[in-house]
């Protein structure tokens, strides 16, 4: 005996419920706007309102202390660009202090950096050791170095008697060469810092680029110009960046050096705006400011063009 089965329309399968959400799951407490908050203050009060107070001050000839004062336009910017041999002098010393910081800073870390890649525990005591200057002060730099570089009695001619080079240099006396040994200075103090930068960058690189290279027969030079190079752009734009703004703001690195105010051989742009807001230039020096800006934005800008096109052609 068979047993017949109805036929009918196929029974649709019960659909699971929907999940719902809780009301307002995708949208962020509003308490949570209130962390920002504090640097949002902190990026207006000490900078926002100071860049537009200096614009305001750039075209006046106030001297800081009294009530009132004129508007002189632009006479501030023309004096700077075409009737102030001193900001100028101090302009070409930022540039030379800044093509010797960035070039032999940068070397010197990334060499460090390839180095000491590895995290064995030399390597690690090692890192430590050359970051070791960038936690001093700039201060206490200045004058462990002023002692080096004394003439007279400083470490620096007795290494070089030492070795058997008869050569008593003045050092920071010599005007043709003082501020490029306030450079070897300043890559000493930081060269560690941007170690530590290069090693992030290297240590980011895939090992697999490598074993594939040396399978392929490529030398260490080839696998550096053609893995390393290109792959830690990101580090080395930080770090050239980087170093320009340091090598602009080495304000109290200089003024420890050269006294206050500095030796015109080592006069650099930060020291010239700090000299002329001591001498009650206020409107003068808000001028100075803001070409100072304008001039580190325009280097740093230029100097990613060219590490663009230097990685590009790798």
């Amino acid at each position: 005996m068979t047993t017949q089965v109805e036929s009918g329309p196929a029974a649709t399968p019960p659909r699971a419920p929907r999940s719902r959400r809780p009301h307002g799951a995708t949208r962020p407490h509003p308490a949570l706007l209130l962390f920002p908050l504090p640097a949002l203050v902190i990026y207006v009060v000490f900078f926002a309102i100071p860049t537009v107070q200096a614009v305001q001050y750039a075209v006046t000839d106030w001297d800081g202390f009294s009530a009132t004062f004129e508007n002189v336009g632009t006479e501030n910017f023309r004096r700077i660009l075409t009737a102030d041999d001193l900001f100028v002098n101090a302009l070409l010393n930022n540039v030379k202090f800044m093509l010797v910081v960035v070039v032999f800073q940068t070397a010197f870390a990334l060499l460090l950096a390839v180095l000491l890649v590895k995290n064995s525990r030399g390597s690690v005591l090692l890192r430590a050791l050359f970051f070791f200057p960038t936690i001093l002060s700039s201060v206490s730099v200045a004058f462990i170095w002023k002692f080096i570089y004394d003439p007279n009695f400083g470490l620096g001619n007795r290494v070089l008697d030492g070795v058997g080079i008869d050569v008593q240099l003045a050092y920071l006396g010599e005007a043709s060469t003082a501020i490029y040994w306030v450079a070897i200075t300043q890559v000493w103090f930081h060269a560690g810092q941007m170690m530590v930068i290069f090693v992030a960058g290297l240590q980011a690189v895939p090992a697999e680029l490598y074993e594939a290279a040396e399978m392929d027969g490529a030398s260490k030079w080839a696998q550096f110009r053609h893995i390393t190079w290109p792959m830690i752009a990101p580090a080395t734009a930080i770090v050239v960046a980087y170093t320009t703004i340091q090598s602009f703001k080495a304000f109290d690195l200089i003024l420890g050096l050269g006294g206050n105010p500095p030796k015109l051989s080592m006069d650099i742009l930060s020291t010239r705006i700090y000299t002329s807001f001591a001498n009650s230039e206020f409107g003068y020096a808000a001028a100075e400011s803001l070409v100072f800006m304008a001039v580190i934005a325009a280097i740093v800008v230029a100097q990613r063009r060219v590490l663009k096109l230097t990685q590009k052609d790798v």
